[in-house]
């Protein structure tokens, strides 16, 4: 974490006395929203990863522009695409930041919205964000990754009479995959990460979940699965049905997270109380520190070191929070597992370039010591 904090702390010192002095001499004076949004663009780096639509005809127009448009809706925290049109026609800084030299250069709704459908099909803000996290991480450890699931609710139908029943798991010795139950299948050494993906249900349906005090809270649309990192950052995302248990999600995301950095604690709640939960983070080299679920008579207790690191989980509490009411994932407008997806990753991608700068001192507060 130290180089990390060094790197960014390099980062943040050249925005600030190179990058937004020319910027601003090019394009004006630039708010605290503006320099937000300019740090979040310098750090994803994401040009290289948008290649240009090949085709006949009228050029198409610049997917990379609307790529940083639809950043900066999620940094913005703005509900719509036509808000983010009459913010682009009403100021020039952010305009110019996007990359289009006068209003009437902006496309209008209709071509966004197809690019946005472009940007789902081809996972664009996942691949952003992957990215960030190996890049930011690479050579790093991580002492402790934070999971949990949060409810999103979407403007849909409930599907869930389109599901297809699985037959019940078999208990005899000699199973084939499609007799294990899906945590079983996703523990398999030969069961790729596509393959425990595609088994996850993406359908819109009917969601429960417990609040704070205990009380079930319902809802249609989807659920969202996060694997946080020390600091509040988000490191893996994963989207699934809303009836989906929080336990099924566990191996994905610690398969996501140990691709993208190393770390050494695996923190969950009570829902993921499960021993092969617990015997696949040992296979990573992770401990899992999972509480214990009241069962019966049983009455386990986390050692009291293992308290001391689970109160950690808190961040990915606090990433939720920020995530819905100042990224966008509580106006969730769009229909379809792939577009919910994408519009959530937007917010995740803007929301982990806020927490990586924030790594980063300012020079007004290396001048100004505490």
């Amino acid at each position: 974490m130290n180089i990390l904090l060094q790197v960014l702390s390099k980062f943040g010192n050249l925005l600030q006395t190179t990058l937004f002095p020319a910027l601003e001499q090019e394009v004006g004076s630039l708010t605290r929203q503006h320099r937000a949004l300019v740090e979040a663009l310098a750090l994803l780096q994401m040009d290289s990863l948008i290649q240009p639509p090949r085709r006949r005809g009228r050029p198409a127009h610049s997917r990379a522009n609307i790529l940083r448009a639809f950043v900066a809706k999620a940094v913005l925290g703005l509900p719509h695409t036509r808000a983010l049109l009459d913010r682009l026609q009403s100021d020039p800084a952010l305009r110019r930041i996007c990359g289009w030299e006068s209003a009437a250069n902006v496309p209008d709704e209709t071509v966004f919205s197809r690019a946005f459908a472009e940007f789902a099909a081809t996972e664009a803000p996942q691949r952003i964000h992957a990215a960030l996290i190996r890049r930011s991480y690479a050579g790093q450890v991580v002492g402790h990754i934070s999971r949990d699931s949060t409810a999103i609710v979407a403007r849909e139908k409930d599907q869930s009479k389109q599901k297809t029943k699985r037959p019940r798991a078999s208990r005899s010795k000699n199973r084939t995959p499609e007799q294990m139950t899906r945590i079983e299948r996703q523990c398999l050494p030969e069961t790729t990460m596509e393959q425990i993906m595609a088994d996850l249900p993406r359908l819109c349906d009917k969601g429960c979940k417990n609040d704070s005090k205990g009380l079930p809270s319902y809802w249609i649309g989807y659920k969202l699965h996060l694997d946080v990192a020390d600091g509040q950052v988000p490191v893996s995302c994963v989207l699934s049905s809303a009836s989906l248990h929080d336990s099924q999600v566990a191996i994905p995301l610690a398969r996501l997270t140990s691709t993208r950095l190393t770390s050494f604690y695996d923190l969950m709640d009570s829902a993921y109380d499960s021993q092969a939960i617990r015997e696949f983070s040992a296979r990573l080299g992770h401990v899992a520190i999972i509480e214990p679920q009241k069962r019966g008579t049983d009455h386990r207790e986390l050692a009291p070191a293992q308290r001391a690191r689970f109160a950690e989980r808190t961040t990915v509490e606090r990433v939720y929070s920020r995530l819905k009411d100042e990224f966008g994932a509580r106006h969730t407008r769009v229909r379809g597992y792939a577009k919910v997806m994408a519009h959530l990753m937007f917010g995740v991608v803007a929301l982990t370039a806020d927490q990586l700068m924030r790594f980063a001192p300012r020079p007004e507060a290396a001048m100004h010591p505490a």
